[in-house]
C-alpha cells in the first residue's frame, strides 16, 4: 500500500506570514474606502501598496514557495506540449462539429419515434 504524505503549514512562523498577509489584503481594501475622500490617486495607491504587500508576504512563506514552484512546473510542461498544426485543429474541429451534427439528428429522430410511438400507437393522441 502506497504512502501519501500530507504537507500543511507547520511552524509558527508560516502561519504568521500567512496571518499578516490577509490582515495586509483586508487593510488595503480597507484603506481604499477610507481614502474615498482624498481622492482616486491616493485610494488605489493605498490599495496597490497593501496588496503588494501582502502578496509579498505571501510568498515568503512557504506555502507562497510551493505556490511559486507549481507555477513554475505548469509553465514548463505547458512548453512541452506539442500543439497543432492549424490544418489539423481545423479538421478536428470539423469532424466535431459533424459527429454533433450526427448525434442531433439521431436524438432528434429517437425523440420523434419514441413520441410516435407512445403518443400515437399506444395511447391513440392524435395531434
Amino acid at each position: 500500500m502506497a504512502s501519501t504524505q500530507v504537507e500543511t503549514v507547520s511552524t509558527t512562523a508560516d502561519k504568521a506570514k500567512l496571518g499578516l498577509a490577509i490582515v495586509l489584503l483586508l487593510a488595503s481594501l480597507v484603506s481604499f474606502y477610507l481614502l474615498a475622500k482624498q481622492g482616486q490617486v491616493a485610494q488605489w495607491c493605498a490599495l496597490l501598496a497593501g496588496l503588494v504587500a501582502a502578496a509579498a508576504a505571501f510568498m515568503s512563506s512557504e506555502t507562497g514557495k510551493q505556490f511559486l514552484a507549481f507555477g513554475r512546473d505548469s509553465v514548463r510542461e505547458v512548453k512541452k506540449v506539442v500543439w497543432p498544426a492549424r490544418k489539423e485543429a481545423m479538421q478536428m474541429t470539423a469532424y466535431v462539429f459533424a459527429f454533433v451534427m450526427v448525434m442531433a439528428l439521431f436524438l432528434w429522430l429517437t425523440d420523434k419515434t419514441l413520441e410516435w410511438v407512445f403518443y400515437d400507437l399506444l395511447l391513440g393522441w392524435k395531434k
